[in-house]
Parts: structure tokens; sequence; C-alpha cells
């Protein structure tokens, strides 16, 4: 049965280590990412994808922290990404990502205060590889079987 979700935002940061840049489209290239995002290339985590009901229940929790930037190179609504097994397969538009970790356990020592989105990530964000590459925007619809 395909359930379906909303890409609300697609962000790339040209370097590792810093917050990543809303852009309208981006190419999702196989094997490789997002063309232009520093943590494309081969292997295992070459996109991110974090829920925004994620950092809307934390925010809701810890009141006025800054979540107003993005760790992620997908946002989405209307999933749990958190909860899909390790190769579950996420179709957006043409698309094809294959679920390959989630959360971040060799990085727990960030914490909520200092850097909240990217708390938030570690623990609930998703890691996937490209099976196929295709042109992607804001607003496309995505999917996914269970």
């Amino acid at each position: 049965m395909k359930r379906y979700f909303e890409i609300l935002s697609i962000n790339i940061s040209k370097e590792r280590g810093v917050h990543k840049e809303p852009i309208e489209k981006a190419v999702v290239k196989e094997e490789h990412g997002l063309v232009g995002d520093g943590h494309a290339g081969p292997w295992h985590r070459q996109v991110s994808l974090l829920a925004v009901e994620n950092v809307e229940a934390v925010a809701l929790e810890h009141g006025d922290l800054d979540f107003d930037y993005h760790t992620e190179n997908i946002t989405t609504r209307g999933v749990d990404l958190s909860s899909l097994p390790v190769g579950t397969r996420i179709h957006i538009g043409d698309a094809v990502l294959e679920i390959t970790q989630i959360g971040k356990e060799d990085q727990h020592d960030y914490t909520i205060n200092d850097h909240p989105r990217e708390y938030v990530n570690i623990r609930k964000g998703v890691f996937a590889k490209v099976i196929a590459g295709a042109e992607i925007s804001c607003g496309t619809p995505g999917w996914y079987e269970i």
C-alpha cells in the first residue's frame, strides 16, 4: 500500500559542517546524492531527510530554541521517517532513495541548547543512498510502500 508525504524543503551546502540553504529544485544523482551538496558522494549517507513533525515536537517541548535553519537535505511532512525500516525505498517524483541509516549513532554529544535542529536530526533523521536520479522540487509528492 502506497503512503504519501510532502516535500517541504530541499536544502544544500557546498561544505560539510555548515547549515544548508533552501533551494527550489535539485538534481538527485544516482550513487551520488544532491548535486552541489557537500555531503554527496559514493557512500551510504548521500541524502539526509528529516520530518518537520519531529522538529515541531521538540520545539513545543523546549520552547524558544532556534530551529530556523536546516541540517537535512530534504524536509518532509506527513511521514514518520524514523519509523521506516532500513531498506525502505522512498520515491520523490522519478527519484528513488533507499534508507540506509536512521539517526547518527556517532554524534550523540550534541545538546538541544547548542544545536537544536542537529539534535533532532541525530535522533530522528534518516539517511539514504540514491537508487535512481531525477530532478526534484519543493512540493513534489513523495511516497513509499509498506
